[in-house]
């Protein structure tokens, strides 16, 4: 999986936030806003990674997150940014 071109992340305070510049901007005429967890994920999607070495990178940063915790929120987050995905 991989983030589509056009697609930037920004710091913002204490948060992040996704916009679109170029031609995504008119698929996509908004912001995603995202965490730090968010963000760690969407910077791993930026370098292009599998939906198995994205889960395992979830594994290792986070010590406390059972498989099936970071099963189900790994989905959540594809299914929220899944169309700016390649």
């Amino acid at each position: 999986m991989k983030v589509k071109k056009d697609y930037v992340i920004k710091r913002v305070g204490n948060g992040y936030v996704v916009v679109t510049v170029g031609e995504a901007s008119k698929e996509f005429n908004g912001m995603i806003r995202l965490n730090e967890a968010g963000a760690f994920l969407w910077k791993k999607l930026e370098q292009g990674i599998t939906r198995e070495d994205l889960l395992e990178e979830m594994m290792n940063r986070y010590d406390n997150l059972s498989k099936e915790e970071a099963e189900n929120d790994l989905s959540e987050f594809i299914e929220i940014v899944s169309f700016s995905l390649e």
